[in-house]
């Protein structure tokens, strides 16, 4: 918990609401890098998130990161939480620290809440709510927003391949089958097009906020550690990998966030993306290809971390499926064929 007393003299500094009011604070679950507490103070409610005191202190500068970011997508149509206030002086609360709006909704972190636990039509217009909040930040104008020094656009998908290649060697306990030639496939492919922009890196149920009842309705995209300027198509990728393959098979769940029977089909959702965005998704399989391998990697450091934990053990065997799907897809696709048509089309 943070330090309250601390905290309202800061706030008094400022010209939010409330000045000399009692001060009601509550730590909130979520959030996997940064604490979060609620706050509430006569008419303001917001939300601050803080790296806790054993963080390195990189993460200080993610709070920086994400505080421009919060900045940047005021304005836009991307759904977010208000920024209201960022304090940069660590002796405040130990480190750096933001405020922002508090949003009342829920984020999937378990069963579905009503009515999407029945309501299989209500469920299905989460997701599509879900690939447009992603289509509409890739649109977002980030060098407009100031944001030209927030990521490295050439040479994206290359970094891709050689960064997580090299973090697997690094944490390397077990053989993974599929590795390889998922690995292969993707340094002998590229996508038809790549057009730079705002990605949010974890992209899922996970991370965003709908707002409460039906219908459905985004309320707010969450957590922005990994964001970067990259490819916004390795987002879709990366949120349709935790679908099944077939959304009516009672018998699969998607592996990693929860129960997605009665969803939408994952081309049925790409096209709900390309609508919105304005982007091809003829090369979907690439992007999916590429998520799956990555999730498998990152998912792998959690699992050789486990020990006695039984959700990390639980990863295990989610990696070796989710790096035979990559690898299984890397080997059906024409995703190859079609990219070859096209380039020599343009050449």
């Amino acid at each position: 918990m943070i330090d309250s007393s601390r905290l309202a003299t800061w706030l008094d500094s400022t010209d939010l609401p409330g000045r000399g009011e009692p001060l009601e604070v509550r730590d909130l679950s979520g959030g996997s890098q940064n604490a979060v507490v609620e706050l509430k103070r006569s008419e303001l409610h917001g939300v601050v998130r803080i790296p806790p005191p054993s963080a390195p202190a990189e993460r200080d500068k993610g709070i920086a990161r994400e505080w421009r970011i919060l900045e940047a997508l005021e304005g836009t149509d991307v759904p977010h939480t208000t920024p209201l206030a960022m304090c940069a002086d660590p002796t405040v609360l130990g480190r750096p620290f933001y405020l922002m709006t508090y949003v009342d909704g829920w984020s999937l972190g378990g069963d579905w809440p009503t009515p999407f636990d029945k309501d299989l039509s209500a469920r299905r217009d989460l997701a599509f709510q879900l690939v447009e909040g992603i289509a509409l930040l890739g649109n977002v104008d980030w060098q407009a927003k100031g944001l030209q020094d927030f990521g490295r656009p050439d040479g994206f998908h290359e970094r891709q391949v050689q960064r997580w290649t090299a973090f697997l060697a690094r944490i390397k306990g077990r053989e993974i089958p599929g590795f390889a030639e998922a690995a292969h496939w993707l340094t002998r492919h590229k996508p038809i097009d790549f057009v730079p922009g705002l990605m949010h890196g974890d992209y899922g149920f996970a991370n965003v906020m709908f707002g409460h009842g039906s219908p459905p309705r985004l309320a707010a995209i969450i957590d922005w550690e990994m964001t970067t300027i990259g490819d916004p198509k390795l987002d879709l990728g990366w949120a349709l990998s935790f679908l099944p393959a077939d959304p009516l098979d009672p018998t699969q769940t998607g592996g990693v966030e929860g129960n997605f029977y009665g969803m939408p089909t994952r081309d049925a959702l790409a096209g709900r993306y390309a609508d919105v965005s304005g982007r091809q998704v003829e090369d979907l399989d690439f992007y999916l290809i590429l998520a799956l391998w990555k999730l498998a990697v990152v998912l792998e450091q959690s699992y050789q971390r486990a020990g006695d934990n039984e959700r990390l053990q639980a990863f295990g065997p989610m990696v070796l499926d989710l790096m035979m799907r990559a690898a299984d897809l890397a080997e059906t696709t024409r995703y190859g064929a079609r990219a070859a048509e096209r380039v020599n089309a343009s050449s």
